[in-house]
């Protein structure tokens, strides 16, 4: 399933200008060489229809949300290669072919072979590796369409798959606003984890209508507390901004334009008026998951869309106040999936053990953060938490990092990768990153 693949110069260019910024880190240019081409050497695999397929290290399916963030990274050397450009086209293009298929799934096959969870009582379909409902999955595929738009200039990818893909997604979507009374998902796995199934026959937990639309289950792939995950709303909201721009400017189509710009100021209200939790001691803080009905689960998990993601995703400035007090709760013990020990602090996942930090929540944290102080700490705790692999990992032991999940694990090496650039000046076009940076 993997290739072994030339590093193209595009890749080594970038490589370089890490090099030029820790020039004398020997550790850290070997760990950002390995982690950086590891997608391209290890996860990507081309099809007979000039599509990518994307496997997400070491499990053989394609997720919607890894592909994405797996891949990019790479828009940076897309900009000048046209080799490079194609085959992220190629992973833009094959993910809404999935979602054509069936945009309440989270994972497929490379083709129809019928692999994956297919005992599980819900559609399933032989194409389908998985499906279970997220909605960042649907988010992420547009974003990285936008991006490549932004990117290269180019919208060969924005065809008709696209916009069919699109209507789905957004049907969905407001179908989900009201998942008590007009939704056709469900999901039970029998002799499981709890938090891989759905209580009340795969329903999920009661939810009342609040504008935002439901989830089913968590970035993680664990199942919702709570059915409104707000920080995937928040992500839905910027998502469909960037639909809007695309139907505005490339599709020229006013009515989806509109579509879109409605569901995302509606989202947008639910969140501000039913996901918002005034905290004793941290003040108006988001919270992780509400129900609609009064109840409010209270802390962040490692999995990107995070609450200390937003500003990253681009749906909040990092100075905005219930951002910066969310952020403070999130990081403090307050929040039950913060883990501090004798190699490192962060936050962790129920979808781990405890005491597990996660790569991925450290480089969120570093591209997060308005200090350099916590920026150079974070960049440290990195160096010294791969468990003497050079590779980042899933979640490690805060105490002994040695001790951790996952040892091929292409999204977190990703993330570790574009935190490292941003220290260079360096990131993807039309991300809220690059204009932080103030890239021209």
């Amino acid at each position: 399933m993997t290739n072994k693949l030339t590093i193209p110069t595009s890749l080594m260019n970038i490589i370089n200008i890490v090099k030029e910024k820790f020039p004398k880190d020997e550790k850290l240019l070997a760990m950002f060489e390995q982690c950086f081409i590891n997608t391209y050497e290890t996860t990507l695999k081309s099809q007979e229809d000039g599509t990518t397929f994307v496997i997400t290290g070491d499990i053989p399916a394609m997720w919607l949300r890894d592909s994405a963030a797996q891949v990019r990274p790479y828009l940076i050397a897309a900009e000048e290669d046209p080799v490079i450009a194609d085959m992220i086209k190629g992973v833009i293009t094959r993910q809404f072919q999935y979602i054509n298929q069936d945009p309440y799934a989270n994972a497929f096959n490379e083709s129809a072979n019928g692999q994956g969870y297919q005992t599980d009582d819900t559609d399933m379909s032989p194409i389908v590796w998985e499906r279970k409902y997220e909605i960042d999955s649907l988010c992420y595929p547009i974003q990285l369409a936008y991006l490549f738009w932004k990117a290269t200039g180019r919208t060969d990818h924005l065809d008709q798959s696209f916009k069919d893909a699109l209507g789905k997604i957004l049907h969905v979507w407001k179908v989900e606003q009201n998942h008590e009374n007009e939704s056709p998902y469900s999901f039970e796995r029998d002799d499981w984890r709890y938090y891989d199934t759905l209580t009340r026959a795969g329903k999920g937990s009661e939810t009342g209508k609040t504008g935002m639309t439901w989830s089913g289950f968590r970035p993680s792939d664990d199942s919702c507390l709570y059915g409104y995950l707000v920080p995937a709303n928040m992500f839905a909201v910027v998502a469909l901004k960037y639909a809007a721009e695309i139907s505005r400017d490339v599709l020229a189509d006013t009515v989806i334009q509109t579509q879109c710009e409605q569901l995302a100021a509606e989202i947008n209200e639910g969140i501000e008026r039913f996901g918002v939790f005034e905290h004793p001691i941290f003040g108006n803080i988001y919270a992780y998951e509400v129900d609609g009905l009064g109840k409010y689960n209270l802390m962040d998990d490692a999995n990107v869309p995070s609450l200390l993601s937003m500003p990253y995703l681009g749906y909040c400035d990092y100075d905005q106040e219930t951002y910066k007090n969310t952020r403070n709760f999130i990081l403090s013990r307050e929040n039950p999936y913060y883990y501090e020990g004798k190699k490192a602090r962060g936050i962790g996942s129920p979808h781990t053990p405890g005491q597990y930090v996660w790569h991925i929540a450290l480089s969120i944290q570093g591209m997060s953060a308005t200090s350099e102080k916590e920026k150079q700490r974070i960049l440290e705790t990195l160096k010294t938490t791969d468990g003497g692999t050079g590779f980042m990992h899933e979640g490690f032991h805060a105490d002994n990092p040695e001790r951790f999940t996952r040892e091929w694990f292409s999204w977190s090496n990703s993330m570790f990768s574009e935190y490292v650039l941003s220290l260079c000046g360096v990131a993807v076009k039309g991300t809220p990153l690059y204009n932080r940076l103030n890239l021209k």
